[in-house]
């Protein structure tokens, strides 16, 4: 028979400091895995309302351009009330479905020695109350067409 080696008292349950220091940095890893998650799905409603702004933005620009004789009538400043040219895009724009709660200034600039008018149409939105607000501006210049 074997004689037994005598256990040495200091080492007793280190297999279980080892469990317990791998189980705490396992929840801190999953932590910023969620953490990671829940910015990621910020960052994706952010860009998804940018995208609506953008499409909305050049659908009003696209109504401007083929009612050119009436393109100050489609100006607003923030927080104005639209006018009756603009209140249905408006609306649409600020709908549930689209962007909600959206304010949007439309500047219109003509330059009559170009023959043209800028156009900038800037649409501001907070995802959350609480956060800062984003917005999106689009300028394009609009010409008769000859």
């Amino acid at each position: 028979m074997r004689a037994r080696a005598p256990a040495v008292r200091g080492q007793r349950g280190i297999a279980l400091v080892e469990v317990l220091v791998a189980a705490v940095l396992l929840a801190i890893g999953v932590l910023g895995a969620l953490g990671l998650q829940a910015r990621s799905q910020g960052a994706l409603a952010d860009a998804g309302m940018r995208a609506e702004a953008v499409v909305a933005a050049n659908k009003l620009l696209g109504i401007m351009a083929l009612d050119q004789a009436n393109l100050a009538a489609y100006e607003i400043a923030a927080g104005g009330a639209p006018g009756e040219r603009l209140a249905p895009w408006y609306n649409e724009t600020r709908s549930r479905a689209h962007i909600p709660g959206a304010q949007v200034t439309v500047a219109v600039a003509p330059d009559a020695a170009a023959g043209r008018t800028e156009v900038s149409v800037t649409i501001s939105w907070t995802r959350k109350s609480g956060m800062a607000a984003n917005s999106h501006t689009v300028s394009a210049w609009l010409a008769p067409s000859t």
